[in-house]
């Protein structure tokens, strides 16, 4: 069976890649490397030792999504791609309603045209806005306050429309909580481009020396210690769950939404605190006002994904920030692997990778 991965390059993309390899899956990866490069695909291979095909391709060509699937066989598609900083979609909206929203459009029409439809989508929390009650359940109402919960709540929608207007599609809609964590290996992991948006990468490169405190966005919220309330789920777990709505669709058709998360809650004090006792490494932070819009707490109910998809996390807190640390120990610049004087250079035209 080949899986085409979109955006197989990224933090969830190359984790979720090297499960599917190791469970004999076949894959295809769609790329631009606008926040991924190459060299995790690289790794991937050297995990798995298998090989496969990647196309250096922005969704918005149509012509170019449309050649790979002319030149494969595709019996389904993960679709990972997209722009996923919130505080840049607050600052450039237009840029993520065309990246995110249009290229999926495109992702899905040329879909369409080769009568693929088999589809997980790489949807996110971020979906429920501030919730009402914690735990989260899937059929609460989506209020995305941002502008890339609201590409994901739109796609979500098209995907509706789509599938309730042909029942011979199987589409599973994943809603990723806090995923963190990376390869047990240590040669794949969370990598952003600059400053980190996420709590554990700017642990990390604090505990490697790349920076030198964290700034926690308040302390005075109704948690028990004042701290804001997340739940982190492993970024392996997160790829399993992927693997198991890829089962559950050669069975069933329809349209399904999936929390995918460990259905519990840590503080960033607790998270600050997991990482010390892993890595024997200090975290000096600070206290600072809280950040506009952000809650006190959020979690998933994760019960109907372990229920219709015999999935569930297994890993914790420690593990999470164990494997998040090894990764940052060995590669203290990322996947930047040669000078800061001469910088790895993303591809600059179509290309295919073997």
């Amino acid at each position: 069976m080949t899986i085409l991965v979109t955006g197989g390059a990224g933090y969830i993309g190359s984790h979720t890649c090297v499960e599917l390899l190791q469970h004999g899956y076949d894959i295809i990866v769609v790329d631009n490397f606008s926040n991924s490069r190459p060299e995790s695909l690289h790794r991937v291979k050297q995990i798995t030792g298998r090989t496969f095909q990647t196309y250096y391709i922005n969704l918005l060509d149509k012509k170019s999504v449309e050649k790979v699937f002319l030149d494969h066989q595709i019996d389904a598609v993960i679709h990972f791609a997209g722009l996923k900083a919130v505080g840049e979609s607050v600052a450039v909206p237009l840029q993520y309603y065309q990246n995110n929203v249009k290229g999926s459009l495109i992702l899905f029409e040329v879909m369409e045209q080769f009568s693929v439809k088999k589809l997980i989508f790489s949807s996110s929390a971020t979906v429920y806005g501030n919730p009402k009650t914690v735990p989260i359940t899937e059929d609460v109402e989506l209020r995305a306050t941002n502008p890339y919960g609201r590409t994901k709540q739109m796609i979500e929608e098209i995907l509706l429309d789509t599938a309730h207007a042909d029942s011979s599609w199987s589409i599973a809609l994943l809603r990723y909580f806090n995923p963190i964590g990376a390869h047990e290996s240590g040669l794949i992991g969370e990598d952003p481009e600059g400053p980190p948006n996420n709590l554990l990468p700017y642990i990390s490169q604090i505990a490697i020396g790349r920076r030198e405190q964290l700034r926690i966005f308040g302390n005075n919220y109704p948690t028990a210690d004042g701290t804001g309330v997340r739940d982190y789920i492993h970024v392996v777990d997160l790829a399993m769950g992927h693997l198991k709505a890829l089962e559950h669709m050669q069975k069933n058709h329809g349209i399904e939404a999936y929390n995918l998360g460990t259905g519990k809650g840590y503080s960033v004090l607790e998270v600050v605190d997991a990482f010390e006792r892993v890595s024997g490494n200090q975290i000096p932070y600070t206290f600072v006002k809280r950040r506009p819009g952000d809650i006190s707490s959020c979690f998933a109910d994760p019960a109907k994904a372990k229920k219709q998809l015999a999935w569930q996390a297994m890993r914790g807190i420690e593990e999470m920030c164990a494997d998040a640390w090894r990764w940052q120990r060995n590669n203290p610049t990322g996947y930047r692997i040669i000078s800061e004087k001469t910088p790895m250079q993303k591809p600059t035209s179509v290309f295919l990778m073997h």
